[in-house]
């Protein structure tokens, strides 16, 4: 009961603040309408003069307003484009103040006003920014990162010797790097052990839940998955008559979302990546019957254990005197 009032709570802030950006959008269009439309009155209205400056200002700032608008009413992220008003509200502040100093008598008394509404709006689109970006962060940190992930290579084998080679799921850590284990546990179950960042391992229990011999698999995994993840591979005759084209779709969560995401990048496991170099070594294995290993990396899932490469760059003093040495 606590994890689910936990994430009803959640969703109520994220809906509140996903209603609060849409008023401001609304805001900023009915502004950026009115700048546009009608400047003369615009500039009457707030007390600015009809210098040749103003008459400039006013309509940027429309196309400011109505730029806005388009992200606070379009995109998911409200928190980004409240930010982008608090800074607009920043640059109009600074302006009116310094037109207040040059300003007396009606005209200044107007100014005050409209610097007075400005404010307000500019504690409002702070609030928001502030709220959105700290229910951005929750989600994350609560929810993981979403990954849709899509592969697809050519095997000079029929379908049904790829389908069989794929369908003994202990087969797979041979050209999955990251898996570390797959052990059936029953017709159409299995537990996955793989390897993630920093040396860690995650496992989970999976299921197949469709099956049709020589064309298709798909699992899930289930119960409480360290990465909840699901899958479908797809074996279909290619043109030739003599290979198989496999597709493979993969949609999985990254524990610690978009900093886990980053991070795993940083340090050469980015998904796409990592399913493109599978299906590679899924095509080496089965026509040469091995994974080609290059003189780089000749120990194959070993190298994840050495250091991350850089850049060349000039030896130090040292190595030159070893270098000397030897």
């Amino acid at each position: 009961m606590t994890q689910l009032a936990s994430r009803e709570a959640g969703q109520a802030q994220q809906d509140e603040v996903q209603r609060r950006g849409r008023g401001l959008g609304w805001m900023s269009l009915g502004l950026g309408v009115a700048h546009l439309a009608a400047p003369d009155t615009v500039r009457r209205i707030s007390g600015v003069d009809d210098s040749a400056t103003s008459r400039t200002v006013v309509p940027l700032v429309g196309v400011r307003e109505l730029v806005h608008a388009a992200g606070l009413l379009t995109s998911p992220r409200k928190g980004v484009w409240a930010w982008t008003r608090v800074m607009g509200d920043a640059m109009d502040l600074t302006s009116l103040g310094m037109a207040i100093a040059h300003r007396g008598g009606r005209r200044r008394r107007r100014l005050i006003a409209v610097t007075g509404a400005i404010a307000g709006i500019t504690a409002l689109d702070l609030l928001t920014a502030v709220r959105a970006t700290r229910v951005q962060g929750n989600g994350t940190a609560r929810k993981g990162g979403p990954m849709d992930l899509t592969a697809t290579t050519t095997i000079r084998k029929p379908a049904s010797e790829v389908y069989a080679f794929w369908r003994d799921l202990e087969n797979l850590p041979t050209f999955m790097a990251h898996l570390e284990q797959v052990r059936g546990t029953g017709d159409r179950m299995s537990h996955w052990v793989a390897a993630a960042p920093f040396g860690r391992d995650v496992e989970w229990d999976a299921e197949i839940i469709e099956e049709t011999p020589a064309e298709k698999i798909a699992w899930r995994s289930t119960g409480d998955a360290d990465v909840p993840n699901a899958g479908t591979v797809r074996f279909v005759p290619a043109p030739d008559g003599m290979s198989t084209e496999v597709y493979v779709s993969l949609v999985y969560d990254i524990p610690g979302g978009s900093v886990g995401k980053a991070v795993a990048k940083y340090f050469g496991e980015e998904p796409h990546q990592q399913l493109d170099d599978d299906l590679r070594r899924l095509k080496q294995v089965l026509e040469t019957g091995e994974v080609v290993r290059s003189d780089g990396a000749p120990w194959g899932k070993r190298a994840r254990k050495e250091f991350p490469q850089r850049p060349a760059q000039p030896l130090s003093d040292v190595e030159l005197e070893k270098g000397a040495d030897a």
